[in-house]
This record gives structure tokens, C-alpha cells and sequence, in this order.
């Protein structure tokens, strides 16, 4: 297995055996640490050979180099006939700067759903939907929108500010379990729901969606404003009177 974090760069002219296909050239071999492992040569932008996540990747660096990446039924090979260099380079994820880390200073990044740092390893989270703010937390982290019935400004870590406490401090027991009456409550159950108080007599329980409320459905929930449109808190509702 490759190290966390770390990014295995081996260059020479190598034999390439990619299951039954074979190349031979001079080529650049990358080791990511998910063990993808990606053969380059000068032709194009598409690597020659590749193995995604493979299983196991093993490597020898005694004068020159090997490795060997297993992936299922897939295997993918390549041995140095000479071999120019060869070295391990920290790695992180590449994504869009948002401010600097407090702790170590260096450039804070979001990539897909997450906000880290290169630096010191940091690592928050993102909800669904959320845009990092410039604005700044008293602890130093950027702050971040994000809506969940209503609007709110938090702090990209949940130690510090907690998404689920807003939510709940808003809209604890606001609305009513169609079924038996029961307020609902706001809980954390493998993502942000509205379930009934009487649980587990009464298993009534919606997932809060991305969007602002905006009014009342013919069913007695609230609807929100949703990116995707207007929409029942019952996503399987009916009423006709959005």
C-alpha cells in the first residue's frame, strides 16, 4: 500500500504490461495514495497504461524499479530497463482557495465536499449546498451558508458552531407528526431529520431538505424553496398547492 498523502514519481525507459497489452518507451509512472497508478509517456494527455485503485501496488527501488498493481482480474506491470529517477512527493487535494488555515498558515482548499489544509492536515466537512463566506469565525476558520429551512452562517467547523443546534434551536418541535400529532423533533439519524417525539411508536420521520421554508402544504408540513424547485417536507407528497 502507498502512504497516505504521499504521491510516488518513478521515470525511465521501462517495459509497460497492461494485462495482455505491452508498450515499451520511455514514460513517467505515478503511484497516488488511493494506489491508482497512471503511466505517462510524451503522446497526448491520456496515460499509455493505467490501474485505478488497485487492490495492491508493490514497488522495488534497488538500482532500478518495478511495480506491480493488482486489481481484480486486471494486472498492470512495469519494469525498468533504465531508470532515470525515482521519488516520493507530499501530495493533497487541488481545489479552489478560500483563506488561510489558522493554524498552520497555509492555504485552506475545497475540493468536492470538503475544506482542507495541505499544510497541517486539518479537515472540515461541507453540508450539501454550502458556500464558503469570507467572513471570518473568532476562531479563524472561514464561515459558511448553508440552508436548512432557513438561512444560516456558521463556522466550517461543527465543533464550533453546530449546523444540527441551529436547526434544532429553530425548529425543534415546530411542526406537528401528520400521523399521530406528535411534535416533531430534530435529530441527527444518518443525515438531519424531522422524526416524531413518539418514535419508535410512531416512525414518522422526513429528511430536512437543502432550501428555505416557504409557506404551508395541504398536509400540514412546511414547503421549502429548494434549489430543485418547491417541494412538500414529505417528499412523497401529493398536495396539489405548491
Amino acid at each position: 500500500m502507498t502512504e497516505p498523502d504521499a504521491i510516488h514519481v518513478l521515470a525511465g525507459d521501462c517495459h509497460v504490461r497492461a494485462d495482455e497489452v505491452s508498450h515499451r518507451g520511455e514514460v513517467v509512472v505515478l503511484i497516488k495514495p488511493d494506489n491508482t497508478v497512471l503511466v505517462h509517456d510524451v503522446d497526448g494527455y491520456q496515460p499509455v497504461a493505467w490501474l485505478t485503485r488497485a487492490e495492491s501496488v508493490a514497488r522495488t527501488t534497488d538500482g532500478g524499479f518495478s511495480v506491480t498493481a493488482i486489481a481484480g482480474d486486471r494486472t498492470l506491470r512495469i519494469e525498468s530497463r533504465s531508470a532515470y529517477g525515482f521519488g516520493r512527493y507530499p501530495g493533497s487535494p487541488a481545489g479552489i482557495p478560500v483563506g488561510d488555515c489558522p493554524d498552520c498558515s497555509r492555504v485552506l482548499v475545497r475540493a468536492g465536499g470538503r475544506v482542507s489544509c495541505p499544510g497541517c492536515a486539518a479537515e472540515y466537512g461541507l453540508p450539501d449546498g454550502a458556500s464558503v463566506l469570507e467572513e471570518r469565525c473568532e476562531c479563524g476558520l472561514p464561515r459558511m451558508c448553508v440552508s436548512r429551512g432557513a438561512t444560516f452562517e456558521l463556522c466550517l467547523d461543527r465543533a464550533c458552531e453546530s449546523l444540527d443546534d441551529a436547526v434544532r434551536d429553530r425548529f425543534d418541535g415546530e411542526w406537528s407528526c401528520p400521523d399521530c400529532d406528535g411534535d416533531l423533533r430534530i435529530i441527527r439519524r444518518g443525515g438531519l431529520l424531522a422524526g416524531c417525539e413518539r418514535y419508535p411508536d410512531c416512525e414518522v420521520g422526513y429528511v430536512i431538505p437543502g432550501g428555505v421554508v416557504d409557506g404551508a402544504c395541504g398536509c400540514g408540513l412546511p414547503i421549502f424553496e429548494t434549489p430543485r424547485g418547491r417541494r412538500c417536507l414529505d417528499s412523497t407528497c401529493v398536495a396539489d398547492d405548491r
